[in-house]
């Protein structure tokens, strides 16, 4: 993990240099596009749940946490209100959220995925440069993914992230994202992909610190029919404006690996 971040960090450093020298002409377009360069932020309570949901309390330890683990209520973000599963797979929804919070891959520090790692309650920045290929950094977990800017190809295996080609229609760059491994969640609340999903994205700059963000997802073995999601994206404007490092990892260590301690200490 930490020397992919590095590796990716570097190729942050080398686009935003370009970045810097074509922006300074022309803060509004790059390479002849709209200038998506800056830190990002969804403000909505899909990372909870999607799909529309009233408050609730806490998932655990009601008694303990109080209002302070509540689950605050969200109009939702799912074009129609509903995600259009298929019966075996609303099941496996269900089975989904019966498991939550330890049985969501984010407990566990996994990758996020797409379009999750979007609408986390956590920063991201895209690095744009020209026409080369785009890097989207998370503040979660030190995640990041290229956008190939370049035709959509099988890709050769599946990882937590996929593979994303990119293309601009018009001011819009359109990311198609396939090859997500299938353990992928949309939220907290158990709502999921399967690996052969085709998720289709698209940004459009709609004034300096507003993008409108849509995300199709296509998958017949678990939808019965394509169905989207939107929101804005708003850019963070603080002076200091930056990605800190969130490396979840130490926090999940004692879910994953708790069984094993205390089978240690018994034998002890």
């Amino acid at each position: 993990m930490g020397r992919f971040w590095k590796l990716a960090a570097g190729m942050a450093a080398i686009l935003l240099a370009g970045a810097s020298a074509a922006s300074a002409k022309d803060p509004a377009r790059i390479g002849g596009k709209p200038n998506l360069n800056g830190i990002w932020q969804a403000m909505n309570g899909a990372y909870w749940d999607v799909e529309p949901h009233g408050a609730q309390g806490a998932p655990v330890a009601p008694e303990k946490l109080g209002a302070i683990g509540a689950i605050p209520a969200d109009l939702g973000v799912v074009e129609g209100g509903q995600i259009p599963y298929l019966p075996a797979a609303l099941e496996q929804r269900d089975k989904n959220r019966k498991s939550a919070p330890t049985g969501d891959p984010e407990a566990a520090c996994y990758l996020p995925g797409i379009p999750r790692a979007t609408y986390m309650n956590y920063p991201f920045q895209i690095v744009q440069s020209g026409n080369d290929d785009m890097l989207f950094v998370y503040e979660y977990a030190n995640a990041n993914r290229v956008i190939h800017m370049q035709q959509v190809e099988v890709p050769p295996i599946d990882t937590w992230m996929g593979t994303s080609y990119g293309a601009w229609e018009g001011d819009t760059l359109k990311v198609v994202t396939l090859a997500q491994n299938g353990m992928t969640w949309l939220d907290r609340a158990g709502n999921y992909l399967s690996g052969g999903a085709t998720v289709t994205e698209r940004f459009k700059l709609v004034d300096a610190d507003h993008i409108n963000y849509e995300a199709t997802i296509e998958d017949p073995t678990v939808y019965s029919r394509p169905w989207k999601i939107s929101m804005p994206l708003y850019r963070r404007i603080e002076p200091n404006a930056q990605l800190v490092e969130f490396n979840c990892v130490t926090f999940s260590e004692q879910l994953i690996y708790g069984d094993l301690q205390q089978g240690a200490d018994t034998k002890k």
